[in-house]
């Protein structure tokens, strides 16, 4: 478990960035694979689920997921009763004590957002696609729609795959570089290879929307030794399939 410095600050809130230790899964999804969208038996799921759950509240019930698509779609949940319902995006937003809103990552960057003078969390599972997409300016607009000043918000980068083992293609760069010449930073050449970070991508943008209290945690997903769930571990290793993990934030 790891934990933001300036979010574990604030006493209104509770979260945690989760790897992959201290669950129930066997073989490949050892242990606290949180992942329903991998092929890991569902009772295993549910039961990391509830393990992790417990680290911030005391009902899995008041839990929040959702079907992540690497879109720019956020969600503001009101109750937690309603998240029967399949919610289908890629960030979560309350200011409703006692719900757990939770993303899953396996290489992508979890980001948890708290405005400490209005006491509104933020959830947000941002993959390269997601972030290009616009999906952390959305939810920070909507907070500011909302009343939010940016100046209160404190944003955590949480772990993800780090630069040196996030090769790209040349058609990859070009498109960020179409976006904005200024996306070259995030950028690396290494004998010939391109290699991009993410992370730096994701904190240059909350910085671009005002955001000053940032906390990046520089955690490789890759690098097994720090015992996260990698999609492209998995792949180099020809594996079929891979954990997720999971990354939670609640109002007390």
């Amino acid at each position: 478990m790891f934990y933001s410095k300036k979010l574990a600050k604030e006493v209104h809130i509770r979260h945690c960035f989760f790897n992959r230790l201290g669950g129930k899964s066997k073989g490949i999804y050892e242990s606290l694979n949180c992942g329903r969208g991998s092929l890991d038996k569902r009772k295993y799921i549910n039961k990391n689920l509830v393990i992790a759950s417990k680290k911030i509240c005391k009902s899995y019930k008041r839990l929040v997921l959702l079907n992540q698509i690497h879109s720019n779609k956020f969600f503001f949940i009101k109750s937690y009763k309603f998240k029967k319902k399949k919610l289908t995006g890629d960030a979560l937003i309350t200011d409703q004590k006692k719900i757990i809103l939770g993303v899953l990552t396996a290489d992508c960057v979890p980001i948890l957002i708290f405005d400490k003078k209005l006491k509104v969390i933020s959830a947000i599972h941002a993959g390269w696609k997601g972030a290009y997409k616009g999906i952390i300016q959305n939810v920070v607009k909507h907070l500011k729609k909302k009343g939010s000043e940016t100046e209160n918000l404190i944003a955590a980068v949480g772990p993800c795959i780090s630069q040196k083992n996030y090769e790209v293609q040349n058609d990859f760069k070009s498109k960020f570089l179409k976006q904005s010449s200024k996306n070259k930073f995030f950028f690396k050449k290494i004998k010939n290879k391109t290699y991009f970070s993410l992370n730096k991508y994701i904190n240059s943008q909350l910085k671009n929307i005002g955001v000053k209290k940032i906390d990046i945690i520089n955690k490789d997903t890759y690098n097994q030794r720090n015992n996260f769930f990698s999609a492209r571990r998995s792949l180099h290793k020809n594996k079929d399939d891979y954990g997720r993990n999971i990354s939670l934030i609640m109002i007390n």
